[in-house]
Formats: structure tokens, sequence, C-alpha cells
């Protein structure tokens, strides 16, 4: 029985195709903030979020998400506003 199980091949005649797909393209975060609120309350998202916009009125536009735990994710399209809030 040892020998017959020594003699066994494994033949597989189907071929199987195997197409690799690209990685998608990753998220940029050069010109990105995380931020975080330092209260123990409960925070509105939406108050912050406009108060925040209206308070730096970036020149070219800013994406504001919550990303949960009280942290904010600032997504800038211009350089300059990034640089005019961090200073």
């Amino acid at each position: 029985m040892e020998e017959e199980l020594a003699n066994l091949n494994i033949v597989d005649d189907e071929e199987i195709s195997v197409q690799a797909v690209e990685d998608e393209v990753g998220t940029n975060y050069s010109m990105c903030m995380v931020g975080r609120v330092l209260t123990d309350s409960v925070v509105h998202f939406p108050s912050i979020r406009n108060m925040l916009a209206n308070l730096w009125h970036p020149l070219g536009g800013i994406s504001i998400t919550d990303i949960g735990k009280k942290r904010v994710l600032f997504r800038f399209y211009n350089m300059i506003d990034l640089k005019r809030v961090i200073d």
C-alpha cells in the first residue's frame, strides 16, 4: 500500500486561466491633515465642518470627512490653503 501511495501522481488536464488585476490607484494624502476634537462632550460634525470651512475659507476648496472617534480628515485642493492653515 505504501508503494501504491508513493507512485500516485496528480494529473490536472484542465488549465486555469488567472488574470492579474492591477492595484487600484491609492489615495494621495499629501495635502491632507487629520484633526481631533478635544472635548468629552458630543460633537455635532456638520457644525464643526461648517465652522472650520468658514474660518479657513480655502481658495481651492476643502473636503472635511468624519473618520470616527472625534477625528476629522481635512483634504485640501491647493497647497497654499494647507500651508496657511498649518501656519
